[in-house]
This record gives structure tokens, sequence and C-alpha cells, in this order.
């Protein structure tokens, strides 16, 4: 005789299916009976799904159904793309996800060259970056990090999942002559401030750097 299948795997499909955001490990329990593990639930029901054309996937701490990675081109279709990231955008991105915080002038510093104000446009506009708070140093400049959508649109729960250095080397990425004392950071996104960061300041609103109050007492 099957083993009847546990009641807070249902309710936690139900909350899932039903959200139009992924949903934290916090907000899920507090939907289900007192004493259910929830995370023991939830790894449970991602190995259900795990063969699937729906899994369940965690990204950035939270839970949520996507379409499995396999058969993502059933959905998809041709468009016209308006706007490409340039290299030179793609490698600031890149610089951003393993140095964070940093700022433009840090940026330059690590590719070696002048870092155009439209690429740090391109990427705010996508959502993939944001200003993190301004380096106590003189001038004041913005130090940038990742932010939720980045780990979203590439499929990571943190931004410590980014391959490494022997990952790097194994895909082919970076080619096997490097210097010796060539190192790819552990990245962090920790939303707190650093020692060397201020907050921004309510000036920064007219620059487009900082959430409006209201959107900020709403997060």
């Amino acid at each position: 005789m099957a083993t009847p299948r546990p009641e807070e795997l249902r309710l936690l499909e139900a909350m899932l299916f039903a959200s139009a955001e992924p949903l934290d490990e916090k907000a899920l329990a507090e939907r289900l009976p007192k004493g259910i593990n929830v995370r023991a639930a939830l790894d449970r029901l991602q190995q259900e799904y795990g063969p699937r054309g729906v899994n369940l996937v965690r990204i950035n701490g939270k839970w949520t159904f996507r379409t499995a990675s396999d058969l993502a081109w059933l959905l998809s279709r041709e468009v016209t793309e308006t706007r490409k990231l340039s290299r030179a955008a793609i490698e600031t991105l890149a610089i951003i996800a393993y140095h964070q915080p940093v700022t433009r002038a840090e940026i330059e510093d690590i590719r070696g060259v002048t870092t155009s104000k439209g690429s740090i446009d391109v990427l705010l506009e996508t959502g993939w970056i944001r200003p993190r708070g301004r380096r106590k140093s003189p001038g004041r400049p913005v130090t940038y990090g990742t932010s939720e959508a980045f780990l979203s649109h590439f499929g990571l729960d943190a931004v410590s999942d980014l391959p490494g250095l022997e990952e790097l080397k194994g895909s082919g990425l970076l080619d096997g002559e490097l210097p010796p004392e060539f190192a790819v950071p552990m990245p962090s996104d920790d939303p707190a401030l650093r020692e060397d960061e201020d907050p921004l300041e309510p000036g920064d609103l007219d620059l487009g750097l900082a959430p409006r109050p209201e959107q900020a007492a709403e997060d």
C-alpha cells in the first residue's frame, strides 16, 4: 500500500502556484500547520518536480515554480531585440557581480579602460544592478552591486553560485595559461553597507539613484 502523500506538500503547491512572486520559507510557514518542517517539505517537493516539465527552484532565498530549463525553447518566441548589451556592458556587469560593492573608477581600474556612463545606465535600466551607497573617499563615488532581478534572470539562488576560477577554466571561458597571481574573487551581495560605504542621500533622488521614500517604506 502506497504511503499517503503529506498534506503539507499540497498546501505548498497551492501557495506557490497561486503566488505571482517567489515566496520565502517564513511566508510559507505562516500558512502551514504548526510543527511542519518547511525546508524538508520544500526539498521533497523539489525532488518530486525534478523530472517534470515544471521545476521548483530557489531564487535569492525564495521559492517558485519555473519551466524546466531543457524545455524553455517551447515557450520562447522570435522577438526583435531593440537594444543588446555591448561587450563593455557585459564586462562591467561581470566586474560588478564579482567585485561588488564597486565604484565606476574601480571598474575602470579592473578593466584597464575607461567605462562610459552609458554602460552603467544600460545595466541600471535592465534592473540587473543597483546603487548601494557612496564610498567614504574623496568625491564620495557611488558604489554598485547586483540586484534580485540579476539573480532571477540568471537562475541563481545567491551571487556566490557564480562560477569560480576552476569552473571558468573548465568551460573554456578562461585560458589555461593564466598569470600565477590571477584569481577570481568570491562574490558576495550582502545588502548591508560596509565600513567604507555611506548610505545614499535624499539628494540622490534627483539622480535616480535612490528609491523614493514611499517605495523604501513598502520594501
